[in-house]
């Protein structure tokens, strides 16, 4: 298995606090590969929660979580199958897989096809695996501001939470974190919250992030189509909206901001760029064992990086050096570039490239923070954009 430590270093009086992916020699752990953003017939999915459970696990995912909208997949909800052939097909899919025994359904009197859904407590026993892999509950609390879209996961919520109002955008996303850590601190439970796409609808900005407290995760990486992951002339990319809160942050004394990339599936019958399918985005965490409370206080620590579909064989600071290396694919090129933030700066910069597989910085106190992004020359059919490379983000290292 690979090993990928983040140490502590202490510089000429200065402690250099890491904020990233944080392990020691005597520390047992591994990687755990996890989705933290998908959706099924609970919602606005076009698929039966068992069948996404089931593409998940079979495609060597070891967590991941149905973060369906203001639900928490409970109670008795039927659903009329579609007349489209490729939701008809699938619903027979369902039904050859899980048997008739399992499958609840009937006909209506307009000789429709009528489901009752499964629920989370009945279909997690069918694919939990100790230590192999693990369904984490989670809800996207959904709601709007001047229709401005406003979606914020809680993974690991043991109750389901209405979303609640506010007076503007940034109260909104105040008061939904805020109601999700009382979830926590009452039930002395590690329950996560973080901000889904801010770019979608534009419905988020630098300016309401800046005003949030207590905001530790958002989506750097969304693989629906319509989230504008990149922006636009009139908007910044999530990625350098990403940079601009944590320098707000650091000077602010709040936490680091850490960057997830998650599917955010919805179709699972179509693939095709104008569909939201599953297997864009996700988070490699370094956990010391597979379960919601050690995968989230890795997390926690930054002990995780974001994908694409680049795979990380080690990010390290040792010798007052932060070093590289990429577990590289044959026949595949790659470029490490060391992203940086400069004292009394508002603006990240390129520090330096490196067209290889492995490469160091030199660890400076220059910076307020430095992060790393590597970039493949390797395009993936399962892609929205034809002109998407796969891609990895390591978390921001803060000095102090």
């Amino acid at each position: 298995m690979l090993k990928f430590a983040l140490s502590f270093l202490l510089l000429t009086g200065l402690f250099l606090s890491l904020i990233g992916c944080v392990v020691t020699k005597k520390e047992a752990k591994q990687w755990y590969k996890g989705n933290l953003h998908a959706h099924s017939y609970w919602s606005d999915g076009d698929e039966f929660p068992e069948m996404i459970m089931d593409w998940y696990k079979v495609n060597d995912y070891n967590f991941t979580v149905l973060s369906d909208h203001n639900t928490l997949n409970e109670g008795d909800k039927w659903i009329t199958v579609s007349e489209k052939e490729y939701l008809q097909k699938g619903f027979q899919d369902y039904l050859e897989k899980f048997g008739a025994s399992w499958v609840n359904h009937e006909m209506d009197s307009l000789n429709r096809i009528r489901v009752k859904l499964k629920t989370y407590e009945e279909y997690q026993p069918l694919f939990e695996e100790n230590g192999k892999f693990l369904m984490i509950p989670s809800e996207e609390l959904t709601t709007y501001f001047d229709k401005k879209p406003i979606h914020i996961n809680a993974t690991n919520i043991q109750e389901k939470i209405d979303p609640k109002k506010g007076d503007d955008v940034a109260s909104i996303i105040q008061n939904n974190i805020d109601a999700i850590l009382d979830q926590r601190k009452d039930l002395g439970i590690a329950i996560m919250p973080h901000l889904n796409h801010p770019n979608f609808g534009y419905g988020v900005s630098v300016e309401d992030l800046k005003k949030v407290s207590n905001l530790k995760f958002f989506e750097v990486y969304n693989g629906h189509p319509l989230v504008n992951n990149y922006g636009d002339e009139s908007h910044l990319s999530v990625e350098a909206m990403w940079d601009t809160v944590n320098i707000n942050y650091l000077k602010n004394n709040k936490p680091l901001l850490f960057g997830i990339a998650a599917d955010d599936s919805h179709h699972y019958h179509q693939l095709d760029k104008n569909y939201s399918n599953a297997g864009r985005g996700w988070v490699m965490v370094l956990a010391d064992s597979l379960n919601a409370e050690s995968i989230i206080s890795a997390m926690e620590n930054g002990d995780f990086y974001a994908s694409t579909g680049v795979v990380l064989k080690k990010a390290e600071v040792k010798n007052q050096k932060l070093h590289i290396e990429i577990a590289a694919e044959p026949n595949v090129a790659y470029e490490i570039q060391f992203i940086g933030v400069k004292k009394n700066s508002n603006k990240a910069e390129i520090i330096s490239t490196a067209k290889a597989l492995n490469a160091e910085l030199d660890i400076t106190d220059d910076y307020l923070f430095v992060r790393t992004k590597i970039i493949s020359n390797k395009t993936n059919q399962n892609f929205f954009d034809e002109s998407e490379y796969e891609k990895a983000w390591t978390q921001p290292i803060k000095l102090d």
